[in-house]
């Protein structure tokens, strides 16, 4: 893969959340926000968002196909094509939605690209702090376009700060979460919008979070981003975590030792 393709995905981030994204936050009626489920929220930036976002990637590989957060809404099937030969894409149009709907930050644009049913490149792009994170499989992760590794200068194990995503925990884990916590060092409250709890992984900001639901959109591009600049991600029972894989419980954190401390903290019981 060239690295070009690195800066044009990223260049078109950029341009779709200067054109549409940014120019309606705080400023959605009523109308431009609905529920797509309970509890669901998706506005006409997400909508307008994915159709600029896959437009782009398609031009960019013709041939490929994308599967986004509101595509699959509507058409649960095209989850089915994450294994497939090829290029696939992953969109997140606007992750943080109830943020982004509530005129409240972060929020974030994401994408991941499959080929061949593999992670093969990702990119995080939070429009209002201007941090764009992007990586190739292989060949290791920037930030704002420097190299990044999150072992670099990590604090002592009880001085750790993190976030543990308790809300759809089954209630004996969360509640074995939250008291675990204290014993590791700071959990810090959620931030509603995954693509900045692994932007602030890669800035060192916070050296973990443990997220239950594993969307594919969610997490595909932060999960090889931080892989990429030394982290892991990986289920509760320590196998990594791939996109196509539906089942629940994520912990992502800044190093394999930082993973295991967290893990035995916050879910060991």
């Amino acid at each position: 893969m060239a690295d070009t393709l690195l800066d044009d995905v990223g260049a078109l981030l950029r341009e779709v959340a200067a054109q549409v994204v940014v120019p309606l936050f705080r400023r959605l009626d009523e109308d431009d926000i609905s529920e797509k489920a309970p509890g669901e929220v998706v506005t006409v930036a997400d909508r307008r968002a994915e159709e600029l976002i896959s437009a782009g990637l398609r031009r960019l590989r013709p041939g490929s196909l994308v599967v986004g957060e509101e595509g699959v809404a509507e058409d649960p099937e095209l989850l089915r094509h994450l294994r497939d030969a090829g290029d696939v894409w992953l969109v997140d149009p606007v992750d943080g939605t109830a943020n982004f709907a509530a005129g409240r930050r972060p929020f974030a644009l994401m994408i991941a690209l499959l080929t061949d049913g593999l992670p093969v490149a990702s990119w995080i792009f939070d429009p209002l702090a201007g941090d764009l994170a992007a990586c190739r499989a292989g060949a290791g992760t920037h930030l704002d376009g420097a190299t990044v590794r999150t072992t670099d200068s990590l604090p002592a194990v009880g001085a750790l700060r993190g976030t543990a995503m308790t809300r759809f925990l089954p209630p004996d884990a969360r509640g074995a979460a939250e008291a675990g916590g204290a014993r590791i060092g700071e959990l810090l409250p959620g931030q509603h919008c995954a693509g900045r709890e692994y932007l602030d992984i890669l800035t060192g900001a916070q050296q973990f979070v443990l997220f239950w639901r594993t969307l594919p959109w969610d997490h595909a591009p932060g999960t090889l981003l931080v892989r990429e600049a030394g982290g892991v991600a990986r289920h509760f029972d320590g196998t990594d975590y791939h996109p196509a894989d539906d089942s629940h419980g994520l912990l992502v954190a800044a190093s394999d030792e930082i993973w295991t401390e967290v893990r035995a903290a916050l879910l060991d019981r």
